[in-house]
């Protein structure tokens, strides 16, 4: 399985809302290259590391087909996320659109600064809770942990919560809220 995260805090460069950012994105995505096979409902969460100053971020994870390798498929993602108008200045910074490569299939790799499975993710609940909406039965393999346990093992700072805001993107959502 390939397994994207998609995130957003700020405005899009038109003035769309950041949930809306995310369902424009994946628009953005199927026309280049990239099919969505399941994605999560959208939820929203704290900046981490926490910072009161920045708004809540719109987050989901997308399990998605694609004959993209996995350097050409982050380059992809880079190309968009620029498309919408995000810039790398300061680490942790408001975004109007962050899109990572989660899992390329089995792949563990790391070169060209491209690291598969992503480094972060098992301490992320923006990651982890979108994860279990589409693969409830994930197991990291490395920790020998179960989703709902990595889940249950992050510390108090990451406030997440299910959003109101939902794809429209495709016909029928692979989540029933």
């Amino acid at each position: 399985m390939i397994t994207i995260a998609l995130g957003a805090n700020l405005d899009g460069p038109d003035g769309s809302p950041p949930y809306k950012t995310l369902d424009l994105a994946c628009r953005a995505l199927a026309q280049r290259g990239v099919s969505f096979m399941a994605v999560s409902r959208i939820w929203e969460s704290a900046p981490v590391p926490c910072d009161a100053r920045q708004p809540w971020f719109y987050n989901a994870v997308a399990a998605i087909q694609t004959e993209l390798s996995p350097a050409a498929l982050l380059s992809e993602l880079h190309t968009v996320e620029e498309s919408f108008g995000r810039t790398r200045r300061t680490l942790n910074a408001p975004r109007t659109l962050d899109l990572d490569l989660l899992f390329y299939n089995d792949e563990v790799s790391e070169r060209g600064g491209m690291i598969i499975p992503h480094p972060r993710m098992k301490e992320r609940a923006f990651v982890l809770c979108p994860l279990r909406d589409i693969n409830p039965n994930w197991h990291d393999n490395e920790a020998k942990m179960h989703i709902a346990a990595l889940i249950s093992a992050l510390d108090d700072t990451q406030k997440i919560r299910p959003s109101r805001h939902h794809f429209t993107f495709m016909k029928e959502s692979t989540y029933d809220s």
